[in-house]
Parts: structure tokens; C-alpha cells; sequence
């Protein structure tokens, strides 16, 4: 995958002229999933002004997987400066909530922008971001002597052993970064054997 993904949840909170604007953020796999983390903020933070969102389900360059919204606020100064940090940071599964308190001083069209955009950086500063690994399963087959030799390779290669089964031969399923090459010649040497996974 070509996007970055976060490993946990985060919280940032910002003061500008007495208004305080706390940044949540979540990751999230489903339109529904990111909904209901907004309203867990409602319930929250029930008291505050505006609880302005923007969420990406998948890769953020797919725009049918992704939206914004400004709750209340004017037209395009919180939902969409919280969503172009996802966008200009490439972070999917991800939605950012900020919840506003107004502290009595109007910021105008530029300061909300700019409020929100920081709250939103922040909360992203906060994320331990990981870009996640496109993986194929393979099905191999070997004999049992090279048993050991393939669960040595397959942690060198972070890959993962799903299931095996043990007949006239070892026959396992098996987990691998689409990066690595099969077969390489050491494998070929161990006479392991593998094919795409069905």
C-alpha cells in the first residue's frame, strides 16, 4: 500500500484567542466505524460549539472514500483543512475529529482555517504512523528436512506460516511482503517449492 496508516489513537488540544480546539484521532476501516467515533466525541463533549471531522477509509488519493464536514462553522474553513492534512500527509483509515469551545472572539474565514489546520497537524504529530505491507499467500511444499530452513527464512523475510500439514511432505501456507522474488536460488538449492496460494 502506498498511503500511511496510524497504529493508535491521539489526542492534541490548541488555544487560540480563548477559543480551545481539541484534535481526536482515530483509525478506522469503515464509513460506520468513523460515525461512530464521532459520535462518542458528541457524548464527550457535549457542551462544545462545533465538532468538526473529516475521515479517509483507504488509500487518500480515492476521493469516493473520504469526507469532511464543517458543523456549523463557515463553508470549507474546518472540515476541509482537517481533511487536507490527511491528504497532504497520504494517511488513509484515519478520521480526525476537532471539537471546538468558542472562547468569544471570531477568528474570521483565514484564523478558522488555520485553527483547525494546526489542530488537525498536531493530533497527526501525535500518530505513530506505519505504511503497511502488500502481502500474497504461497502455498509451499518441501521435505521435512527443510522444515527448519523454511521457518528461518520465512522470519528473515517477514513473512508469516498460516497453517501446515504433514504427509508424504511438509505442505505449508504461508504469508509474504509482495516485494520478495520467488524462487530465489538459495530456495531453489533447499528444494522448496513454492506456488501462488488459491
Amino acid at each position: 500500500m502506498s498511503y500511511w496508516q496510524a497504529e493508535n489513537s491521539a489526542s492534541f488540544t490548541l488555544e487560540i484567542k480563548k477559543s480551545r480546539f481539541i484534535a481526536l484521532a482515530y483509525p478506522c476501516a469503515s464509513r460506520e466505524q468513523a460515525l461512530a467515533f464521532l459520535e462518542q466525541a458528541k457524548t464527550d463533549y457535549p457542551d462544545a460549539r462545533h465538532h468538526c471531522w473529516a475521515y479517509v477509509v483507504g488509500d487518500p488519493n480515492n476521493a469516493a472514500n473520504m469526507a469532511a464536514n464543517d458543523d456549523g462553522e463557515p463553508s470549507g474553513t474546518a472540515g476541509k483543512p482537517i481533511l487536507n492534512v490527511l491528504q497532504h500527509k497520504n494517511i488513509g483509515d484515519l478520521m480526525l475529529i476537532v471539537v471546538r469551545y468558542f472562547g468569544g472572539i471570531k477568528l474570521g474565514a483565514g484564523g478558522l482555517l488555520r485553527a483547525y489546520g494546526q489542530a488537525a497537524d498536531g493530533v497527526v504529530q501525535a500518530l505513530q504512523l506505519v505504511r503497511p505491507i502488500a502481502m500474497q499467500e504461497w502455498l509451499v511444499n518441501c521435505n521435512f528436512a527443510q522444515e527448519q530452513y523454511l521457518r528461518y527464512w520465512l522470519e528473515q523475510q517477514c513473512g508469516q506460516l498460516l497453517d501446515i500439514h504433514y504427509s508424504d511432505q511438509v505442505q505449508a501456507k504461508v504469508l509474504l511482503p509482495q516485494t520478495v522474488a520467488l524462487p530465489d536460488e538459495q530456495l531453489a538449492a533447499q528444494a522448496i517449492h513454492f506456488r501462488i496460494g488459491e
